[in-house]
């Protein structure tokens, strides 16, 4: 049975699962990487290893993910910056890197100009987009689109998902190019980035469900804090921006580490934390990660802040320590921000609902931004 969706928004954050899928598709044959693509991406990549990322919005976001899946996975020397910011620099970038462009329309002015300006350069660029006929996706020398669909609200869902399922696949490909990656490893990869939607699918009604009563319990907040470590930064960003975009509250994304650095000053009975707790225990680096951030959770508590946190499917340390815990299924610590973000889309999804906003178009956003500022 179909079922039935009030807003864009929340129909589209369900599609998640089947646009990942469709996505994949494009890239995979199997349990194999297509050779076709690899031969495609071949004569992508700067000799020295060294990659520029420039993108806007929830796709600087993801090329924040980017960055430390490359430089891990592949040992890729990667920057990211903002689109905006790149294309009024001027000056000489004497190492000429590779340049990777993020734009959910492909038609994003802002990081257009960005890829315009690494073409005068002579650079190498690859276009990340949602649309395969887009500007990007034509000017760029390899173009990598994803297959989210049509996605009519504002805030970006499911294509945002998509972006960080090309970007894994494409440190994929690269891994295999460089020899970072045996064969075993690499199914392994292909693998688990394949039941990453299943596993969304199977967690989604009761996401659903808690992030409705989570909304309703913080409503009154007068901002949130936004916190996550390493790659999962990236998604403590994009779950403050669509909270930002959806429902009008203030919130903002910090590095874990940072918070006693300014930030915990503002921590209050209106100002919760969310915190960004999961765990890859294969992992050490995440490991090291997990405990450091157990310990801010543990000073938090101490401090008397209201905090939410998402953490592992059956963490109960993690529990002990929060106001409120949201479960995530296991995964790697590269796949594991997929599936974060999920839950906290819902809960801007609901945050907007519950402030009365029209969750589908907020006031003074466009789906893509393709104005450019008048002259000065």
């Amino acid at each position: 049975m179909t079922q039935k969706f009030a807003h864009e928004m929340l129909r589209e954050i369900y599609e998640q699962p089947k646009a990942l899928g469709r996505t994949l598709d494009l890239y995979l044959a199997g349990k194999s990487l297509k050779p076709e693509v690899a031969r495609l991406l071949a004569g992508w990549p700067n000799a020295s290893g060294e990659v520029l990322i420039a993108a806007s919005g929830s796709s600087r976001h993801s090329g924040l993910y980017a960055e430390i899946l490359l430089e891990d996975l592949c040992g890729l020397a990667v920057d990211v910056e903002y689109a905006s910011e790149y294309s009024c620099r001027g000056g000489v970038d004497l190492r000429h890197p590779s340049v990777l462009v993020l734009s959910q329309s492909g038609e994003t002015s802002d990081t257009l100009a960005a890829l315009e300006e690494a073409r005068l350069r002579g650079q190498k660029t690859l276009a990340i987009t949602n649309h395969a006929a887009s500007t990007m996706a034509h000017l760029a020398d390899v173009s990598m689109p994803l297959a989210a669909g049509v996605e009519k609200a504002i805030p970006a869902t499911k294509s945002f998902t998509c972006q960080l399922a090309v970007l894994f696949l494409l440190a994929l490909y690269e891994g295999a190019r460089l020899g970072r990656m045996d064969r075993a490893a690499l199914t392994g990869h292909i693998e688990e980035l394949a039941s990453v939607g299943g596993k969304i699918e199977w967690a989604l009604d009761a996401w659903r469900t808690q992030m409705a009563a989570l909304a309703s319990k913080y409503k009154s907040a007068a901002t949130f804090l936004y916190l996550g470590r390493g790659i999962h930064y990236a998604i403590a960003r994009e779950g403050a921006l669509k909270l930002k975009e959806a429902s009008y509250v203030h919130a903002e994304g910090y590095p874990v580490g940072e918070l006693k650095h300014g930030p915990n000053a503002l921590v209050s009975d209106r100002v919760p934390l969310v915190v960004l707790a999961t765990v890859d225990r294969g992992l050490d680096a995440s490991v090291l990660r997990y405990e450091k951030t157990l310990q801010l959770l543990a000073d938090m508590k101490e401090q008397g802040a209201k905090v939410i946190a998402i953490a592992n499917d059956g963490d109960v340390r993690v529990e002990g320590l929060v106001t409120d815990c949201v479960r995530v299924p296991e995964a790697s610590e590269y796949l594991l921000p997929i599936l974060e973000v999920v839950p906290l889309q819902l809960f801007a999804y609901f945050m907007a609902l519950a402030h009365g906003v029209d969750v589908d178009r907020p006031r003074n956003l466009k789906k893509a931004v393709v104005d450019e500022a008048p002259a000065v």
